[in-house]
């Protein structure tokens, strides 16, 4: 079985993408399940896990509708305004879905690094630890110490870090972000997803590029804790979908039978409680 723990979907005409603009190129469109579904039949993906792509709370209704009608989304990982005094009911009113698994603050495009370490999330925090939902870290290379202070407040809190924190692999920006996510990796309760490494490295990277950055991931948390995603569509603004898997079956061939299947649905299925 393969897990894809990583993919979007969206409407321009919901108005909730701000972000999704016309220089965007080959994403500036819709993407529906139809659209994903031939490109996991042909790379054998089975399931996924849809992550919001709006800070919009509606977005996360308009997924989880998605999910009740779509056989292969496993999970939806939605979005709350964890600063408003409504935030812990609006997580327990969504957490009655089977579907919903926890939520994603778009951390990289907030002004404010220290955005997550804010008090006032502090309630939001807590009833995603009594709920059991998970928490997605949207975050980038300049986040990874408050992300660490985070962590250590709320150690029974499950965080996945998106996209390994989107390393700058182009300029071969290596040694700190290593050093970083080694701390993080320390730290039981921390995921990391290993996806979105294509749309860091330029276009249509080759294996070389990505090892070093795959391999410390996997070093550092092993394969209990690495889960693999696609980031689809963003993905194609680098490669296509099956070029992205045969990158990464290409990278684990050398990895035992068993680790392959943590990386590939075990670790994602644990960690979100799929069913």
């Amino acid at each position: 079985m393969r897990v894809d723990s990583h993919q979007h979907f969206w409407k321009r005409e919901l108005g909730y993408y701000n972000w999704l603009t016309e220089d965007m190129g080959v994403i500036y469109q819709d993407f529906s399940p139809e659209d994903l579904r031939p490109h996991l039949k042909k790379s054998g993906i089975d399931k996924t896990v849809l992550i919001q792509a709006a800070p919009d709370i509606a977005e996360t209704e308009y997924m989880l509708s998605l999910a009740n009608n779509t056989d292969f989304i496993a999970g939806v990982v939605g979005w709350v305004n964890m600063q408003e005094a409504d935030a812990p009911y609006q997580l327990a009113r969504f957490s009655k879905n089977p579907y919903f698994k926890g939520i994603r603050p778009m951390i990289q495009d907030i002004v404010d690094d220290n955005w997550m370490l804010n008090p006032a999330l502090e309630p939001a925090f807590v009833t995603l630890i009594e709920l059991g939902l998970c928490f997605d870290a949207l975050v980038k290379p300049r986040h990874l110490k408050q992300l660490l202070t985070l962590v250590k407040r709320y150690p029974l809190l499950k965080i996945v870090i998106d996209h390994a924190a989107k390393p700058n692999i182009e300029d071969a920006e290596f040694e700190q972000w290593a050093l970083d996510i080694q701390a993080l990796a320390e730290k039981p309760n921390v995921y990391c997803k290993l996806s979105g490494l294509v749309t860091e490295a330029g276009y249509n990277p080759n294996l070389d590029i990505l090892v070093p950055y795959m391999r410390h991931l996997l070093n550092s948390f092993g394969a209990t804790r690495l889960m693999w995603g696609s980031d689809w569509p963003v993905l194609n603004l680098a490669t296509d979908y099956t070029e992205w898997v045969s990158l990464t079956d290409a990278f684990l061939a050398h990895s035992s039978e068993l680790e392959q299947q943590q990386i590939w649905s075990k670790t994602a299925t644990k960690f979100y409680q799929l069913q």
